[in-house]
């Protein structure tokens, strides 16, 4: 279906009122921000009906009011700089300079709704012509857009695909972004509603000189060539497996598990299971932890940019596997609950003292993205609710991008593991007891 896919038309979306909305010219970037700098840009979307309006008002409008959302979300249209320094390392800042962001419009007459909701199962697969930013990595936001959207027309429905440069925002700060652009496009893009500040970051650890001096991210990377045998699927767990799932992790621990916890723990213990790793091999759950409330003084929770941190739960295959659920919870829980004001300072003390800038991470891992608590079923542009939320690339073997299910108190999880892991996933009882394949 892949060839299926005609780009109509390409162009640039500028803020509508650049120059009165950006009191900030500059942002430096923080060593959460540089240390993402290989990493490709995230990309996400939305799956619609399809629109009543004809296809060329559709286009009209969101343009229309993803410049005016612009306006408010500023650093999303400037562009990455990057500074050489006489100690033959660079700095990087961004540059809110209202370059604006790249927008396409495509058609995929011959796929179908069904067709997206499935999946294709192998990656990449014809799915990934819906996101704009495949191949791009953060630090090619010098050249190319901080964030990039893509409106795909298809037979029966439209989807809104996304990719956004994590040096500049992270998931909390993308979805809020989101939902205020479908906010501004059902109503008035002409609204002044919306032309009150953003609330920036604005905090930098203390003790570190500005800007961070590093090696040049593109000309040191190592390449890394992707894993070319790797599939996908959506999984399900309804309101009701998510409780059970709690209750059952909270009965085998004295700590007080959460759902989400309960679940990770779920999912990582089955996929080691499957995985055919040695018992004394090591293992990581991954998972980005929102640093705002928790920094000291603590932060805004509308803060704009990337404030989150990434938390790493280490324990061997053996120990995951020898003991039961609430003791899988409990080690993502104590990992949550580590991520403080101290902890985060000491990491960028240490970051810019023996400075790394990963090119992916481990194949070992199970890599947690996004949130449940991302409100995703409430972006309505004015034709309907999403019928459903999907990741694009980069893919990578653990990556499991969580959503919030349409259902109230549902979960769905995009995963995407080796194929033989899936299939035996999928024959797992024990699995399947909780969770559902869509």
């Amino acid at each position: 279906m892949e060839e299926d896919l005609v780009v109509i038309s390409r162009s640039i979306v500028n803020p509508r009122n650049v120059k009165k909305s950006t009191s900030v010219k500059k942002i430096h970037l923080t060593p959460w921000d540089l240390a993402r700098l290989r990493f490709g840009y995230l990309q996400r979307g939305l799956l619609y009906p399809k629109p009543d309006p004809k296809i060329d008002i559709v286009i009209s409008r969101l343009q229309a009011s993803l410049s005016a959302a612009l306006d408010r979300f500023y650093p999303l249209a400037g562009r990455l700089v990057k500074v050489k320094n006489e100690d033959e390392t660079v700095s990087f800042l961004i540059s809110c300079d209202g370059s604006g962001v790249e927008f396409v419009h495509a058609v995929a007459r011959n796929t179908e709704v069904s067709d997206v909701l499935q999946l294709s199962g192998s990656v990449p697969g014809f799915f990934s012509s819906f996101f704009p930013a495949t191949g791009i990595k953060n630090y090619h936001g010098v050249s190319r857009s901080l964030l990039m959207v893509q409106v795909t027309e298809m037979k029966d429905g439209i989807f809104i695909g996304f990719g956004y440069n994590s040096t500049v925002a992270d998931g909390n700060s993308i979805w809020k972004f989101f939902n205020a652009w479908s906010e501004i496009c059902s109503k008035d893009p002409g609204s002044e509603t919306f032309q009150r500040r953003i609330h920036l970051k604005g905090w930098f650890f203390d003790g570190i000189d500005y800007p961070i001096h590093i090696p040049d991210p593109e000309t040191k990377a190592t390449s890394h060539a992707a894993s070319t045998e790797l599939q996908e699927k959506m999984f399900h767990l309804t309101k009701e497996s998510v409780l059970k799932l709690e209750a059952k992790a909270n009965d085998e621990s004295d700590e007080k598990i959460s759902s989400i916890e309960a679940v990770l723990g779920h999912i990582w213990r089955s996929m080691i299971k499957q995985s055919g790793m040695s018992r004394e091999e090591e293992t990581h759950c991954r998972l980005p932890i929102n640093m705002r409330r928790r920094l000291d003084p603590p932060l805004e929770e509308e803060c704009f940019g990337n404030v989150s941190q990434t938390g790493i739960a280490t324990v061997t295959v053996r120990e995951l596997l020898d003991h039961g659920l609430g003791w899988a919870a409990v080690q993502i829980n104590k990992m949550e609950r580590s991520q403080t004001d101290e902890n985060a300072k000491a990491f960028a003390e240490d970051w810019v003292k023996n400075v790394k800038i990963p090119v992916s991470v481990g194949s070992k891992d199970l890599v947690v993205t996004n949130s449940h608590r991302f409100d995703v079923y409430s972006n309505d542009f004015g034709w309907g609710k999403p019928i459903a939320a999907r990741a694009g690339p980069p893919y990578l073997n653990g990556r499991l991008v969580v959503f919030q299910g349409a259902e109230e108190g549902s979960l769905d999880f995009q995963a995407c593991f080796h194929p033989h892991v899936l299939q035996k996933l999928i024959m797992d009882n024990d699995f399947n007891e909780y969770v559902s394949t869509v």
